[in-house]
């Protein structure tokens, strides 16, 4: 079987642009990716990453390790994503399928459609039966670490790009100050961009609301994740007592969240995460559940996949961007006017640079 998945390397790196950054629930010292790359019996390689910074990173080394060791030993032909996905889920279960041994089987399957594209020579979009389009696209950031200074120099940086819309943490220990720099930002970019908040999670009910409704006279477009992902009462109110969008997913190993509160209609743009969901395949499941409940799919992080993917559904709404990668790879993606669009090459169309990584030994 000369597309037989035959060797699975692992590597580090961290980003050119790596900081010490923090949000309402998390300090980040640093900015770092675990790539993988499979090579097939007929010399064929594909690739993927995540996004690891600096948690359980043992963890993470255990669960490759696991998996690596089970799909060489089993042997997979690289068109087996569903069986793999599958067959891992049964290994998987003692454990538990969500968590670190999501993202192990992840990487994986991202990799393996890579090297279906090259196989082929056609770009996973094409493989998927999708059509080029423009993505909107919006620039994220805007820490809670960040001085006045370096947040306004973030956003305006983003408008001057050729960004149309841009998104900033809150969760502040004090309500006054989230509100205090969502109007610096909008007096800063003017009224012809988007501003988007994202909470990681951090706030309660009382100040969510509190930051809502003094959201509504900023003229914010969407609230990301205002709360606990499993605190569905909490979504449920401030949905009632406010005219605000919600969005969240991106902490979802499952459809779990997506279904509960589609059912409470307290949500409005469903964001999975490729890591955290699972798949190619699983991300696809996903969007089809929100769009048959009138949903949009805006999914987290992951633009160098989530562009050509969002290319593939019917409702797509935009791409989140950081920068991190850009220094690690040979073909960025390049944003006009707000929007980007997916690339042309093989697989996913782009390659890290050999130079920039260093070899885990798993």
């Amino acid at each position: 079987m000369n597309n037989q998945i035959k060797d699975i390397t692992f590597y580090e790196a961290e980003s050119p642009l790596s900081a010490n950054i923090a949000d309402a629930t998390h300090s980040i010292p640093a900015i770092k990716f675990i790539i993988v790359e499979i090579a097939l019996q007929n010399g064929t390689k594909g690739e993927g990453y995540l996004l690891s910074f600096h948690y359980s990173s043992n963890a993470i080394k255990g669960a490759l390790t696991d998996i690596k060791s089970f799909v060489l030993t089993r042997g997979y032909d690289v068109s087996e994503t569903k069986k793999l996905y599958r067959d891992w889920e049964i290994e998987s279960e003692y454990f538990g399928n969500d968590g670190l041994l999501k993202w192990a089987i992840a990487i994986l399957n991202i990799a393996m459609w890579d090297a279906r594209g090259k196989l082929v020579s056609k770009s996973v979009l094409e493989l998927l039966g999708g059509t080029p389009q423009k993505v909107e696209i919006y620039g994220s950031g805007g820490w809670l670490s960040y001085s006045d200074e370096e947040l306004i120099e973030e956003v305006t940086n983003y408008k001057a790009r050729g960004f149309k819309s841009v998104k900033i943490k809150v969760g502040s220990k004090n309500v006054a100050r989230d509100i205090e720099r969502l109007q610096k930002v909008r007096a800063a970019v003017g009224d012809a961009i988007r501003i988007m908040m994202d909470a990681n999670q951090g706030m309660n009910l009382e100040d969510a609301l509190v930051l809502s409704k003094a959201a509504a006279g900023i003229g914010i477009e969407w609230f990301e994740e205002p709360f606990n992902h499993r605190d569905y009462t909490s979504y449920q109110e401030l949905k009632k007592q406010t005219n605000i969008k919600i969005a969240m997913g991106e902490r979802e190993y499952n459809f779990e969240a997506l279904t509960t509160l589609i059912k409470e209609k307290s949500l409005d743009l469903w964001q999975p995460d490729l890591l955290r969901i699972g798949s190619v395949e699983k991300w696809i499941e996903s969007a089809k559940i929100a769009s048959e409940s009138g949903i949009p799919t805006l999914p987290h992080y992951y633009k160098d996949y989530d562009v050509p993917l969002l290319c593939t559904i019917e409702n797509g709404y935009a791409v989140e961007s950081f920068d991190w990668i850009d220094g690690l790879i040979d073909n960025q993606l390049e944003v006009k006017d707000g929007y980007t669009y997916p690339r042309t090459g093989d697989g996913w169309g782009f390659s890290f640079i050999k130079d920039k990584l260093k070899k885990l030994e798993i």
